[in-house]
């Protein structure tokens, strides 16, 4: 029978992907010359090849075949999956996958704020509920940080939560609605592709035209489909490093208004660039949610973000939020503004701006003639791998040497996915970062020494 033969077919392949008889990066035949091979039909062929991708173990790329995949990568690796950190901690691995810069004598900080707090009179209020969107006097002292950046707002538009990530949450839970098409870069935060896929929301891709998304192809799409909204990272996108430039800026808020559009637009790393140009709320204020937070500028475990929102979207972000968590952590909350006040959050940036911009110039020392696509002043870089390179096989040689890097499966919106690695720079000392940038540029080199 057909089925039958398929299925042998299908199970023989799996066995001699898991058996390591088909080593990563193995290009398989062709549709059509496996289904002369085996004895199929086109289409069944072709569901061969469906049937081993759905199980992991293969991947088409259009117009260059299908491949064995490595299947030894953690699930996850490099991003999504929490277990990977907490196996990166455990065996000590280098981690180049995820970001979370410190320097020293932030603990020391923490301990003096504390210590403050708890001397203060204001101790039994942090005890108790706090309202939705956070305390009146926060809320206006992150409108003042914000005023430095070019973003100029009431207090009242300001809502605090916790962290940016939980900031995307409640915008997508408030202002946006299964099946709902959200535009977005080819390549992007793979936190907003989670949440997408929990709210059931269509990511449609934007092709990049230098700096940016381009405007021109967001209005044809806007003329093709009914898109809700555009999620875009104009103050250094993560993974590829760019700042949209002010014309770009100008032109993208033309197009959201033609089309009424709301822009969710993400500043996590805006910090790390001065003299920035105006943020797109600054610009278009009715349409955009700005989202940001001090995990990157302060430290990732003080979950305190925040929210800015037009007037008439505040009551139900507030909604949202009382949905989630009811409020931010008043004690969390407290240090934060406490360090907004007091200059240290304005101090921390400023020092983070350097860190990142000499381990970019230690990267690029290390890196060599390995093509990169960054910021200078960036916490981390891309590197796109040569044509016949599979990113999973470095990432995987790179795991064996304990150093973990992302791939840019996690990033990718689209169908195609860009064989390349993210590094990620802010996670480790810099004698540590600077060995392992060594190693990664052997290993690529080992395995492309053509492109090296």
């Amino acid at each position: 029978m057909v089925q039958a033969r398929y299925k042998q077919v299908v199970d023989r392949f799996a066995a001699d992907i898991r058996a390591g008889r088909m080593p990563p990066g193995t290009r398989l035949p062709t549709h059509r010359r496996l289904a002369a091979s085996e004895g199929l039909a086109l289409m069944t062929a072709s569901r061969v090849y469906a049937e081993l991708g759905a199980m992991g173990l293969v991947s088409g790329e259009t117009g260059r075949g299908t491949f064995v995949r490595e299947t030894a990568l953690p699930r996850g690796h490099g991003l999504i999956d929490p277990q990977a950190y907490q196996h990166a901690a455990a065996t000590d691995m280098v981690d180049l996958s995820f970001n979370y810069p410190s320097l020293p004598g932030q603990a020391e900080l923490l301990r003096a704020s504390l210590r403050e707090i708890a001397s203060g009179g204001d101790l039994e209020a942090l005890l108790r509920y706090q309202p939705h969107g956070g305390r009146p006097h926060e809320r206006a002292e992150v409108a003042r940080h914000l005023a430095a950046s070019g973003l100029c707002v009431e207090g009242e538009q300001v809502l605090l939560v916790d962290g940016a990530q939980h900031g995307l949450a409640i915008t997508v839970m408030a202002l946006l609605q299964a099946g709902d098409v959200v535009a977005v870069d080819a390549l992007s935060y793979p936190g907003f592709k989670l949440l997408a896929d929990a709210h059931r929301l269509e990511l449609v891709a934007l092709p990049a035209a230098g700096q940016g998304p381009d405007p021109d192809a967001l209005d044809a799409l806007c003329k093709r489909r009914k898109v809700k909204a555009i999620y875009t990272m104009p103050t250094l996108h993560n993974p590829l490093g760019w700042v949209m430039s002010s014309s770009r800026r100008q032109d993208l808020v033309v197009v959201a208004r033609r089309h009424g559009l709301l822009i969710i637009e993400d500043a996590a790393y805006a910090f790390l660039i001065e003299d920035a140009p105006a943020p797109l709320a600054a610009l278009a204020p009715e349409i955009t949610v700005y989202v940001s937070g001090f995990s990157k500028s302060v430290a990732t475990g003080l979950r305190v973000g925040y929210v800015v929102a037009p007037p008439a979207s505040v009551a139900k972000l507030e909604r949202a939020i009382r949905a989630t968590t009811w409020n931010t952590p008043g004690l969390m909350t407290a240090i934060a503004c406490g360090w907004l006040a007091d200059g240290t959050v304005a101090r921390l940036e400023a020092a983070k701006r350097q860190d990142a911009r000499a381990r970019q110039q230690l990267a690029a020392r290390l890196l060599g003639k390995l093509k990169r696509v960054c910021h200078p002043a960036s916490y981390f870089l891309w590197l796109p791998l040569g044509e016949e390179v599979r990113a999973e096989q470095v990432a995987m040689a790179l795991l064996r040497e304990g150093i973990s890097v992302s791939t840019a499966e996690p990033y990718a919106t689209s169908a195609q996915v860009p064989h390349a690695i993210r590094l990620a720079l802010g996670s480790v000392e810099l004698p540590r970062l600077r060995s392992a940038l060594a190693r990664v540029a052997e290993v690529i080199g080992e395995i492309d020494p053509y492109g090296a």
